[in-house]
């Protein structure tokens, strides 16, 4: 059985490096990715996914991304339950395993300031 992900999006929001009970370093993204045909009014929808990483592929996508980045991510699709307000529910996000930096806001502003 197979159980990979491969995404390219760019990030939606300022990305926060956490610590986990376990103390564990994990950084929770959300990547916006476009659709690839238009709806029923001619216009693109948006998908928003949420990934978690871990360790040190957290602590270098911290350091090297933001938001408005354009990343591919390549993981695997986990569920997991949850309990908010007496209900469990099931939540589904993408592990990932490996992250790569594929555009950089950053460079563009430096590029802008020169």
């Amino acid at each position: 059985m197979l159980n990979q992900v491969v995404l390219v999006g760019r990030i939606v929001y300022d990305l926060e490096l956490k610590t986990s009970d376990s103390n564990k370093k994990f950084l929770s993204i959300t990547l916006a990715i476009p659709r690839s045909f238009k709806n029923m009014e001619g216009t693109y929808d948006t998908d928003f996914i949420r990934c978690i990483v871990w360790d040190n592929v957290a602590k270098n996508t911290k350091e090297y991304c933001r938001k408005g980045d354009i990343v591919g991510l390549k993981g695997r699709l986990q569920s997991r339950i949850v309990e908010k307000n007496d209900k469990k529910e099931n939540v589904m996000e993408v592990v990932g395993e490996k992250v790569t930096f594929l555009s950089s806001s950053k460079s563009k502003e430096e590029k802008e300031n020169v």
